[in-house]
């Protein structure tokens, strides 16, 4: 019963994410969720309460995601910069392609017309960004005005405008090729000595 429990919810997780990256919170109603998951409208309420309470799952089971993303950048071997630029394709990457996180995305854009509380998706990579801009400043890479915490924050706040007005204006598969114009532009104010910028992943697929 437990698996089959988990099963149900994991469907109806999985339907709410799509019709949410979809059609947006006020777009999407209970029964569509039921329709798109083959579950009735007794599983949605019994696991959920509530479409609010979807809406809150969906955010949290995509932002739990996130913490490993940000933790598979740990390898000191790598130059804290590149690793900050390779960060930032993955994070694209999921914006584009997988639903929960453009679900999450979504809703918490339109956190105003959701009457719950969601999580602030933020903080995580502020805290990563900040990370890595300290290791690069005590590895000499970082320019000398730069500070590690305001300029993580700024960046943040930057990538995931870059990021929402991209995909507005050429749709979510147009983020990864567009990056490096960001970092082509955004990189060299943040070096001591300015490189070329890396064009993907990086880190992400090393052994």
């Amino acid at each position: 019963m437990q698996e089959r429990a988990r099963a149900t919810r994991r469907s109806l997780l999985e339907a709410a994410a799509c019709l949410f990256a979809q059609q947006g919170y006020a777009g999407t109603s209970v029964n569509d969720i039921c329709a798109r998951s083959g579950r009735t409208s007794g599983s949605v309420y019994f696991h959920y309460t509530n479409k609010e309470g979807i809406a809150l799952a969906v955010v949290r089971d995509g932002f739990a995601t996130w913490h490993g993303l940000a933790t598979r950048y740990g390898d000191r071997t790598v130059p804290p910069l590149e690793r900050l630029v390779a960060l930032s394709y993955e994070i694209a990457r999921a914006l584009s392609e997988d639903p929960l996180t453009r679900a999450g995305a979504r809703l918490w854009a339109e956190r105003d017309t959701i009457n719950v509380r969601l999580p602030d998706p933020f903080v995580l990579w502020t805290t990563a960004a900040t990370r890595l801009l300290a290791q690069a400043r005590s590895s000499g890479q970082l320019a000398a005005h730069v500070r590690p915490a305001p300029t993580a924050r700024t960046l943040v706040r930057a990538f995931f405008g870059f990021c929402a007005t991209t995909e507005a204006l050429e749709g979510p598969h147009a983020l990864t090729g567009r990056l490096a114009d960001w970092w082509n532009l955004t990189l060299p104010s943040l070096q001591r000595d300015a490189r070329p910028v890396p064009t993907g992943p990086g880190p992400a697929d090393r052994p």
